[in-house]
C-alpha cells in the first residue's frame, strides 16, 4: 500500500515506503508505507503484534542486528537512513528524530536529576555554554507545562508522579529539536487527567511545527491528537486516512473491531438490592503523608465495586487493606459473618505476577496445592481453570514470556480463582491490554461473576473500564472519597467537581 500524502501539502518530515522487517524468517512488517509532514501527527494503531514498535524502532535504527530490514523508502528530514553506519544514527537521534516511550520511569536514568536528564541532548548536539544549558533546561521544562520547573529539575525520577515524569521525558526528547518526535503508547498507565493534559501537550507539538508520530492501542486517545491514522494488523497495513473520516466510518473489518472495542457498553447491574459483604468505616493510613483520610462504604456480595481517581488518590492503599496485606492506622473494615471471606488479588502486570520460571500448568497447580486440593485432582482441574478463562489446554506447558499480554491476564485470573475466592480484587488488570483484548478479558470477568457470583473490587483510572464493568462507584481524591453511589448515577450526573474533571478528560475528542 502507498504512503498517503500529508493533507497540507508541505514536504514530508518523514517518509516511508515498503517497509519490510524480517526477525528469524519471519516476515513482522510487509510493505507498510505512510508519511508525516511538519505539523502533523499520524498515528500507528493495532493490536500487539500488528508491528507499530517494530515500525518505529526502525525509523530510530534501533532494531536488533539480526533483522533483515528493506525499504524502498526511509527519509527522516530528507536524510536516507536505510543504510545509515550506527555513527551517522547517533548524529540523528535526538536532533533530527526523538523518542518519548510508553514508560517514563524506566526511560530516565534513576541516579540523575531531571535538570542533568534534559541536558544531555543539548549537551550532544548543541553548542551551548553550561549556564547557557542550565536556561534552557528550564525553558524546555516550562515549555512542557512542568509546574515549577526550578524545582523540578533538581529532582529524581522517582520523586516525580507519572505524569511529571512524562513530561520530563518529552522535554528531553525536544531539547535538540527535532523535526520528527516518535511518541510510543506515551499515556498508557497515566489517569485520564494526566492522559489529557500528556495528550493536549502533544497535540500542541504538532501545531508548533513539528512532525509527530503517535503509536497507541488507545482509540480514544488517537481521536483527540491525530490528523491522520495508519491501522496496522499482522505487520500490514489495513486502512489509512483522515482521523475523523476513518474513525467515523471505517471499511476494514479489522478497524470497525478497534473502534467498537473502544467503546464498551455501559452494565446492566443485577437486579434487587444485594446484601453487604463488607462495610468499611472511617479508614485512614499514613506513611510520611496521610495516603487514605476517613474512607467509608459498603462492599455488596455479587457486585463489582468500582473505585477510580488519579495517581496518589489512594486506591492501591485501599486494596491492600481489604486483601489484609496493609493494616489501617484507624477505622475498621468488617466483613458479614465476621470473617474476612477468601479473597484474591488480580494484578495489573501478569508477567510481574507470573514466575518466569515455571510454565502455566505448574504455577496453576501450585495454587491449587495452596488450596487444599489433593494431587490427584490438580491436573484435571488445571485443565478445567485453563477452558473456564478461555485458554487452551496446549498453553499449560508454556512459560509466561511465550504468551501474549491477553493469555497472561487470563493465566493470572485462572490462578487467582484457583483458590475458590468469594472476592477478587483487581488492580487496573487491563491498562497495559489492546483495546480489542481489553473488551474480552472485561467480558470474561463478567461472566466468571455470574457463574460464580463473584463480588468484585476493581481499581482502575480508565472510566471507560469502570462504566462497563462496575454497579458501584468511589471516586477518590488525595486520600478521600469524594462521591460514591451507583455507577451509571454517577456517571450520568456527577456531583462533584472532580469526578466531572475525570469525566469531562475521558470524554472524546468533537
Amino acid at each position: 500500500m502507498s504512503a498517503v500524502a500529508p493533507d497540507n501539502g508541505a514536504r514530508p518530515a518523514l517518509r516511508v515506503e515498503g517497509l519490510r522487517i524480517g526477525i528469524d524468517r519471519r516476515m513482522l512488517v510487509d510493505d507498510v508505507s505512510f508519511a508525516v509532514a511538519p505539523g502533523e501527527c499520524v498515528a500507528l494503531v493495532g493490536e500487539s503484534g500488528a508491528g507499530k514498535s517494530l515500525t518505529v524502532r526502525a525509523l530510530l535504527g534501533l532494531l536488533p542486528e539480526h533483522a533483515a530490514v528493506s525499504a524502498e523508502t526511509l527519509e527522516v528530514d530528507g536524510v536516507d537512513v536505510r543504510r545509515l553506519p550506527e555513527r551517522e544514527w547517533r548524529a540523528l537521534r535526538g536532533a533530527r528524530i526523538a523518542l518519548v516511550s510508553q514508560d517514563a520511569l524506566v526511560s530516565l536514568d534513576p541516579l540523575r536529576r531531571i535538570g542533568a536528564e534534559v541536558a544531555e541532548p543539548l549537551e550532544i548536539h548543541g553548542s551551548l555554554r553550561r549556564a547557557e544549558r542550565g536556561v534552557r533546561v528550564r525553558e524546555l521544562l516550562t515549555d512542557v507545562a512542568m509546574p515549577d520547573p526550578e524545582r523540578r529539575a533538581r529532582q529524581r525520577p522517582h520523586e516525580l508522579s507519572g505524569g511529571l515524569r512524562q513530561r520530563a521525558l518529552i522535554a528531553s526528547a525536544l531539547a535538540a529539536e527535532p523535526v520528527v518526535l516518535v511518541a510510543d503508547e506515551p499515556t498508557t498507565a497515566l489517569d485520564a487527567t494526566v492522559q489529557a493534559r500528556v495528550l493536549s501537550l502533544l497535540r500542541r507539538i504538532a501545531d508548533e511545527g513539528t512532525a509527530v508520530v503517535f503509536v497507541s492501542h488507545d482509540m480514544a486517545a488517537v481521536r483527540r491528537v491525530a490528523d491522520r491514522v495508519v491501522v496496522l494488523r499482522d505487520g500490514r497495513v489495513v486502512e489509512q486516512g483522515l482521523t475523523e473520516g476513518l474513525l467515523a466510518a471505517p471499511q476494514d473489518a479489522y478497524t470497525r473491531e478497534l473502534v467498537l472495542a473502544a467503546a464498551p457498553a455501559p452494565r446492566t447491574p443485577p437486579a434487587g438490592q444485594a446484601p453487604v459483604l463488607a462495610t468499611v468505616t472511617g479508614v485512614g493510613k499514613s506513611f510520611d503523608r496521610p495516603v487514605l483520610r476517613g474512607v467509608s462504604f459498603d462492599l455488596r456480595r455479587g457486585r463489582t465495586l468500582g473505585v477510580v481517581g488519579e495517581s496518589g488518590s489512594g486506591k492501591t492503599t485501599l486494596a491492600r487493606i481489604l486483601l489484609g496485606a496493609e493494616r489501617a492506622d484507624s477505622g475498621t473494615v468488617s466483613w458479614g459473618g465476621g470473617a474476612r471471606p477468601r479473597i484474591q488479588l488480580v494484578h495489573q502486570n501478569p508477567l510481574g505476577a507470573l514466575d518466569p520460571r515455571w510454565t502455566i500448568g505448574r504455577s496453576l497447580r501450585e495454587a491449587l496445592a495452596a488450596g487444599g486440593v489433593p494431587r490427584a485432582e490438580r491436573a484435571a482441574r488445571t485443565a478445567d481453570l485453563l477452558r473456564e478463562v478461555g485458554l487452551d489446554l496446549s498453553l499449560a506447558e508454556r512459560r509466561p514470556a511465550a504468551l501474549s499480554g491477553g493469555q497472561r491476564q487470563r493465566a493470572a485470573i485462572a490462578r487467582a480463582l484457583a483458590a475458590e475466592p468469594e472476592v477478587l480484587v483487581l488492580d487496573e488488570p487491563v491498562s497495559a491490554l489492546d483495546a480489542t483484548v481489553r473488551t474480552r478479558i472485561l467480558a470474561l470477568l463478567d461472566r466468571l461473576q455470574r457463574d460464580r457470583g463473584l463480588t468484585m473490587l476493581l481499581v482502575s483510572h480508565d472510566l471507560g473500564v469502570i462504566a462497563s464493568v462496575a454497579d458501584d462507584l468511589l471516586v477518590m481524591q488525595d486520600g478521600a472519597v469524594v462521591e460514591q453511589g451507583p455507577a451509571a448515577a454517577v456517571l450520568r450526573d456527577p456531583q462533584h467537581p472532580f469526578t466531572r474533571e475525570l469525566l469531562a478528560a475521558s470524554a472524546p475528542s468533537p
